[in-house]
């Protein structure tokens, strides 16, 4: 990537002119505009459309160069990267894995001293230019292979940081023994050089198998961002642990649902049902990922609807519970009659441990996406399908 001609006041100027276009099709004209880097332009304003809301702070800085597409996706948000930031703190820190630098930026802000290691010589040099661009400096950039670094390093650091690549050639990975580095070979060089390292992982990472997989986990953060699980962060140590606690985080806005617990807790809670009560009660899908559904319901005092819908209720109104939370208006046994009574009308549809999909639902009774109000098909304790019309609380 020229980094200079990026920078050019002449490119700058057709970067801003044209950020609303399309940069496939500025790709494709290049030719109109033979002394600029058109092609480089292109996929710098397809890669600033997607910084402006996954990172706003990047996108409002100036001098500010993105990397491709393909790299910006796996980044961390600044919402996630802030968040791994409010977990850790000490003198010195490592980013093994550097590339975009995102997370080695907001992980920084935690620590006096920041070491940014990535293989990768055009994503090294980028993250050295945009940290001077961000006045971060107390990170020192080398760019070397994760291993490579390690064998030579002498230094010890109060946490390591590793978000090994989920990418192998064109096809997305997410075991960690497909990722690179191959964290599960290269986690007893890193615990010498930590008491803690703190690993990114893929949100469709199994949490089962993440935790046979590494021997000493003190904790699991399940993140999810406006209810989309975006990441698993691992925190592992050298030492004997206790069980492990698994923290499911959901940020909405400028709040933040959090619910924690341990397998333990989970497998020994006792579950009471119901058929749909006044309330209606949906986890966020940090807790649906969590696996937490007999305890969930213990600690706020609902009642399930059924083993396999994940849904509760109640008769008191618990406006605190880490999720979707909804008045229920009315309760009939599913029926495709009734349903296509409200042809053209518009509901937001939901379908849990029920024999038809949405799709199936929207196509068959003409219901329309949106709206305020909310239906949830789901199968109860009875064993009986219902339709369960909804006024969404919180």
């Amino acid at each position: 990537m020229q980094i200079n001609s990026l920078l050019s006041p002449e490119s700058r100027a057709f970067i801003k002119s044209h950020e609303n276009d399309d940069p496939y099709q500025l790709a494709l004209q290049a030719s109109k505009w033979p002394d600029l880097p058109i092609r480089e332009i292109a996929a710098q304003i397809q890669s600033r459309k997607k910084a402006k809301s996954k990172l706003p702070e990047w996108y409002n800085t100036k001098g500010i160069i993105f990397p491709e597409a393909k790299y910006l996706e796996q980044a961390s948000s600044e919402i996630t990267a802030k968040y791994k930031a409010s977990l850790v703190q000490g003198k010195s820190f490592l980013d093994i894995t550097g590339g975009t630098g995102v997370d080695t930026y907001y992980l920084s802000r935690s620590f006096e001293s920041c070491h940014y290691v990535e293989k990768n010589p055009a994503l090294a040099d980028l993250a050295t230019h945009n940290f001077k661009q961000l006045a971060a400096k107390n990170i020192q950039c080398i760019n070397d292979a994760a291993e490579g670094y390690l064998n030579h390093t002498t230094t010890h650091f109060d946490c390591i940081y590793v978000d090994p690549s989920r990418r192998s050639g064109s096809q997305k990975v997410y075991q960690l023994k497909d990722c690179e580095p191959d964290i599960l070979n290269l986690l007893p060089k890193l615990l010498k050089r930590s008491d803690l390292v703190l690993l990114k992982a893929s949100p469709f990472l199994d949490i089962n198998l993440g935790l046979k997989q590494f021997e000493s986990v003190i904790r699991i953060h399940i993140v999810s961002v406006d209810n989309d699980c975006k990441e698993l962060l691992i925190g592992i140590t050298g030492n004997d642990t206790e069980e492990p606690v698994l923290v499911t985080i959901n940020v909405t806005g400028s709040s933040i649902q959090e619910f924690r617990f341990t397998r333990k807790e989970e497998e020994t809670s006792k579950t009471e049902y119901s058929n749909p009560l006044q309330f209606l009660y949906e986890p966020n899908a940090s807790i649906m990922k969590s696996g937490a559904f007999k305890l969930i319901g213990q600690r706020y005092d609902l009642r399930s609807l059924h083993p396999n819908t994940h849904l509760y209720t109640s008769n008191i109104l618990r406006d605190d519970f880490p999720g979707r939370v909804f008045r229920i208006n009315s309760l009939e046994s599913f029926n495709w009659r009734d349903l296509k009574k409200m042809k053209g009308k518009q509901a937001n549809l939901a379908a849990r441990n029920f024999p038809h999909s949405v799709t199936e639902i929207r196509k068959k009774t003409g219901i329309k996406d949106g709206g305020e109000d909310y239906i949830y098909f789901a199968r109860a304790i009875d064993e009986k399908l219902y339709s369960i019309a909804t006024q969404k609380i919180s």
